[in-house]
């Protein structure tokens, strides 16, 4: 009998799930628990009395709520559309055009990604977008989140893209169909779950994304909330964990709600719509 087959060690590797389950539950215990509690602490609890008072407090900050629900809509929603767009494009072309060291590229591309989007960039990110006039506006945060993240989602794209059988297209050529009427009606069905896959992995991304606005913008009614949030702290630096906690709870709806949609949807399957 195998080790792991014996009762204890069923009974060991048990606890040891409910253990590990456990501490990744409590800060989502705390997320949905503390926005309701008028005297919330680091510890879960359960609020004797409930109330709206936290989120009403919220609400009355016209800074974090235009944060919110307007400049965070912008820049993850603008840079999930371009994002997606343009890496379905260039997965289709790279995948059906006979490029020497192909392969190499896309890896290098994934590479450099690490680059564009991280610390050791943002130097000539912020001179380069200062000299297009792109400082303190969403569509330079846009633009430079957008360039992060297509490597890895073309590299994403690629996969479904690839699982396109030549032969439905070559068919569609034989009966007078477009390049472009392919794409479209044959290419674009087919690697949709993808799509919805790169969108909702591009969303999340740029929901969180803090380095890069705090750099490129200045004016407050530009900043996503990511920075907003530093307006529940005090003079002091600490946080109003009353305020800090109900304006998390409404910084993660939205991302839910698009996990919910697309799941229902779609129900993400990771593979294209070609049942062989």
């Amino acid at each position: 009998m195998r080790v792991y087959e014996s009762p204890v060690a069923r009974i060991g590797l048990t606890v040891f799930a409910l253990a590990v389950a456990g501490f990744f539950a409590l800060p989502l215990l705390w997320l949905i628990t503390a926005p309701f509690n008028p005297r919330t602490t680091l510890a879960v609890e359960l609020p004797s009395e409930p109330s709206l008072s936290n989120f009403e407090t919220v609400f009355g900050n016209s800074f974090a709520v235009r944060a919110l629900f307007v400049n965070n809509l912008i820049i993850a929603g603008g840079t999930m559309v371009l994002v997606a767009v343009i890496a379905t494009l260039t997965s289709y072309g790279l995948s059906r055009t006979r490029i020497p060291g192909r392969d190499l590229l896309i890896y290098v591309l994934i590479l450099f990604s690490s680059v564009v989007s991280g610390t050791a960039a943002m130097v000539p990110i912020f001179l380069l977008a200062y000299n297009l006039g792109l400082v303190d506006t969403l569509t330079g945060v846009i633009l430079v989140m957008t360039g992060g993240y297509l490597p890895s989602a073309i590299f994403i794209m690629r996969d479904f893209v690839d699982s396109i059988p030549r032969s439905y297209e070559e068919a569609a050529l034989v009966c007078g169909a477009s390049p472009l009427r392919i794409f479209m009606d044959i290419a674009v069905p087919l690697v949709r779950p993808g799509v919805m896959v790169v969108a909702v992995w591009t969303f999340v991304n740029a929901w969180g994304a803090f380095l890069i606005p705090v750099v490129l913008l200045r004016s407050p009614e530009n900043m996503p909330a990511s920075v907003a949030f530093y307006s529940f702290y005090t003079e002091a630096g600490t946080p109003l964990l009353t305020l800090v906690s109900a304006y998390a709870f409404l910084y993660t709806i939205p991302v839910l709600l698009l996990y919910l949609l697309v799941n229902w949807k779609f129900g993400f399957r990771f593979f294209g719509g070609i049942k062989r």
